[in-house]
């Protein structure tokens, strides 16, 4: 609880306050931490770090338009790709969970064969895996750039790890609940739906959480190769163009992103787990 009202007050700072100063949160981020503070006085000497004197009001308003359109696009990306990612790793779990050695429906060829896909594509490093995906994704999409396009290679990265995740999580469900299910006459899939995955949901939270943290690191590197998002502003405008200001806010949204998942996730699973 404390977390949340601590993470109320900072999104006040820098949105509340902005509001009823007729300022926006850029324009709160240059006071606050920029002019007012002596470090980045300090750090930046010599520098206007100021968005309003670097660019003049033109661009300014421009910049700001790039990076509020940068911060949905990340958001478009990782809600999307997560619901894709967590569709198909939940199927791909439960399979897993029905073939292993004593699962309900055991098969190890099954098994095996679905066990070795999984780690395959979890060994790719995930930028070498948007390049390898690139034909792949411009047969279905129609092109290799832009959010939608993004959003193949995110589920295909994702989805694997998150079914390893979920599958741990179903065989870690008390065999006691599971043997009681069976006695009462539940049926295979019964047993999957009603008994593992609902014992299983305070760890299928922290699952979700850590994935969708996973997500928006995987989203930002995305942008890096055409996918739009915070990671391509970072690029062509904090790296390319030497922009150190761009790339700093560029974090800090990226960082306020994490930050507000992980808060959620754990606020979340305390209140499952009682």
């Amino acid at each position: 609880m404390k977390k949340i009202i601590f993470l109320t007050l900072i999104l006040g700072l820098f949105f509340i306050y902005p509001f009823f100063m007729g300022e926006n949160i850029f324009e709160s981020i240059d006071k606050i931490f920029f002019k007012q503070t002596p470090f980045f006085r300090t750090l930046f000497d010599g520098w206007a770090v100021s968005l309003k004197e670097i660019l003049g009001n033109k661009s300014y308003k421009i910049l700001i338009d790039i990076l509020l359109v940068a911060a949905w696009e990340t958001l478009y990306m990782t809600i999307t790709s997560t619901v894709f990612a967590a569709i198909l790793g939940l199927f791909l779990a439960i399979i897993l969970v029905f073939t292993r050695k004593d699962g309900l429906l055991e098969n190890r060829p099954i098994y095996n064969v679905l066990d070795f896909i999984i780690n395959v594509f979890r060994s790719f490093p995930f930028i070498v895996l948007i390049i390898v995906l690139f034909p792949f994704v411009r047969l279905i999409i129609g092109t290799s750039i832009g959010t939608d396009a993004a959003i193949v290679p995110l589920t295909i990265g994702t989805a694997p790890f998150m079914a390893r995740l979920i599958e741990n999580a179903l065989i870690e469900v008390d065999k006691g609940v599971i043997e009681a299910a069976k006695s009462f006459g539940a049926s295979k899939t019964q047993i999957i739906f009603r008994v593992m995955l609902v014992e299983a949901v305070p760890s299928l939270i922290n699952v979700l959480t850590l994935t969708i943290i996973v997500v928006i690191g995987f989203s930002a590197m995305a942008g890096t190769l055409g996918g739009g998002g915070l990671g391509d502003v970072a690029i062509r405008y904090g790296f390319q163009r030497f922009r150190g200001d761009i790339m700093l806010y560029t974090v800090i949204i990226l960082i306020a992103m994490v930050q507000i998942v992980q808060m959620t996730g754990n606020q979340i699973y305390k209140k499952v787990k009682k």
